[in-house]
């Protein structure tokens, strides 16, 4: 099977590590990729906005599937311009893909479908949000509607903060059609569920915890992700069946029902309290960095499954996952989730990849005459398994500590949670 994948980052680079151990594998193709996707793929310089040369590159390499990595290119509808030209694609249509490109779509199907989520309003007026925001309190959640790569969320400890947020995410005319939505804060731990869907059945993947925040302690700005390990303790057999039953099956029935059918995958964000799972919001791919731990544990041979979701014959498939965990540690650039230093050169990756049971995903490098060097926020994700999260989280570190790139950082904390459990469990 001659597979292209669509992307530059480290969910790319993990995606093409595992299709590339597929023995169903042909010609595979990252596009435009990067120098970790190189070592197992052709990469091929693409603007992924210009669906053309997309279609153009499919037909020219034969490609049977085309797995989409990041919103932006299913939000603008790539995955239709390929079904008319006969090529199967692992992604929602434009219309399915609303779930994460429109935040405010996505809080009303959770309410016609009777999925549980946090309470909203949404907002077209900087006048109204704030007024919702005075009458809901503190804390309280702002978001941008559309994509924001992570970022456009901010959770609110006051009402001033709040209201500064919404100046910050909504322009002062409200005939520019932008648009909030401001929601209850939602109080737990929160989880990252991803199901399998072929338009009418659902299979569960995996789960596992991010570290948005980009302090130690979870504290600072949100970012697109510091790190992330799986499996998290708190998605336990019962929990996992509940989110299926009550936020992954409805929604795949909702949209089938709307004559949107959603292929691909469903990413649930979740917060876990005490009254059970509730939708924070739905991405439509696999997340960064999510998609490198979780593709780390998988078993299976991941190819099949891309393929039985596009082509609507995902029925029996149940994909399983090694008991080992893995975990993942984010190195980026000084200044991130600012502007990031770029051009700064890395070595050690060799030596971090000795240390057992790790592998170095590329997020944000590029190979020049000089070698590798930054060029991104998130620029390495270092991933390692082991028997369990603290074994997986010091084998990370230990790697982390033999790169040699003085002008990156990472948080030293990711998998904490987990690590206590570990650590209580033990005592």
């Amino acid at each position: 099977m001659n597979v292209l994948i669509l992307g530059s980052g480290g969910r790319e680079h993990a995606l093409a590590r595992a299709c590339a151990r597929s023995p169903q594998i042909g010609k595979l193709i990252v596009a435009p990729g990067n120098p970790g996707c190189a070592t197992v793929a052709a990469t091929v310089p693409l603007d992924l906005a210009d669906h053309r040369r997309i279609v153009e590159l499919c037909e020219r390499e034969a490609i049977d599937l085309v797995v989409v990595g990041p919103e932006a290119p299913l939000v603008a509808g790539i995955a239709d311009e390929l079904e008319k030209e006969g090529v199967a694609c692992f992604g929602p249509s434009r219309a399915a893909a609303q779930l994460e490109g429109s935040k405010g779509f996505a809080k009303d199907f959770c309410r016609a479908f009777g999925i549980p989520t946090a309470a909203y309003g949404r907002f077209r007026s900087r006048d109204d949000a704030k007024a919702f925001i005075r009458t809901r309190g503190a804390p309280i959640v702002v978001k941008a509607d559309g994509l924001a790569a992570g970022k456009g969320v901010v959770v609110a400890a006051t009402i001033e903060e709040a209201e500064a947020a919404v100046d910050a995410l909504l322009p002062a005319s409200a005939a520019s059609g932008a648009e909030v939505v401001v929601e209850e804060f939602l109080d737990g731990e929160e989880a990252s569920f991803f199901a399998l869907c072929d338009g009418v059945t659902a299979a569960p993947f995996a789960s596992a915890q991010d570290h948005k925040r980009v302090g130690e302690g979870d504290t600072g700005p949100n970012t697109g992700g510091m790190g992330a390990y799986s499996p998290p303790p708190i998605m336990t057999p019962e929990m996992s069946d509940r989110v299926m039953r009550e936020i992954v099956l409805p929604t795949v029935r909702g949209m089938a029902a709307r004559g949107t059918p959603f292929r691909g995958v469903l990413f649930a964000g979740l917060m876990i309290g005490s009254d059970g799972p509730k939708l924070i919001e739905f991405n439509v791919r696999f997340g960064d960095p999510e998609a490198e731990v979780i593709l780390e544990r998988l078993t299976d041979d991941l190819l099949p499954l891309l393929e039985a979701s596009a082509k609507a014959s995902l029925a029996g498939f149940s994909p399983t996952f090694g008991a080992d965990a893995a975990l993942t540690v984010v190195m980026a650039a000084r200044g991130y989730p600012g502007e990031p230093a770029r051009g700064t050169r890395i070595l050690g990756i060799e030596a971090a990849e000795r240390v057992p049971g790790v592998a170095v995903i590329h997020a944000g490098t590029r190979r020049t005459a000089d070698g590798l060097v930054a060029e991104g926020g998130r620029v390495l994700a270092v991933t390692a398994k082991g028997h369990t999260v603290g074994e997986a989280q010091e084998r990370a570190y230990a790697a982390v500590d033999r790169i040699d790139w003085p002008e990156g950082f990472c948080r030293r904390d990711i998998g904490w949670r987990a690590v206590a459990r570990e650590r209580g469990a033990g005592s």
